[in-house]
């Protein structure tokens, strides 16, 4: 059976998913190894991490923002990210090597 996970600590992205009726089981953390192919992770991810997402078969939908830099740092409501654009992309990434410095 596939899940969707909505990958979030805060409070506001909650509000945000909840208003649009996103059904996801909300997660603050999220375990790699526990995604299976056919599920559907929400959230911002570091890029290393999307890409295993979409390693192990499953979505990655990314909740993207328009955010200047007095609205980094900061706790933002879901009033904030609605007025900041915040919206779900879908993101395939795939890890192509490593660069040796």
């Amino acid at each position: 059976m596939t899940k969707t996970l909505f990958v979030s600590g805060h409070a506001g992205a909650r509000e945000w998913a909840a208003r649009r009726g996103i059904d996801a089981q909300m997660v603050r953390h999220l375990q790699t190894s526990e995604v299976e192919p056919g599920d559907t992770v929400i959230g911002s991810l570091p890029a290393h991490l999307a890409a295993e997402v979409c390693a192990r078969g499953a979505r990655y939908c990314h909740l993207a923002m328009e955010l200047g830099p007095e609205d980094r740092r900061r706790e933002l409501s879901a009033d904030d990210m609605e007025r900041l654009g915040a919206r779900l992309v879908d993101i395939r990434a795939e890890i192509v090597g490593e660069t040796k410095r």
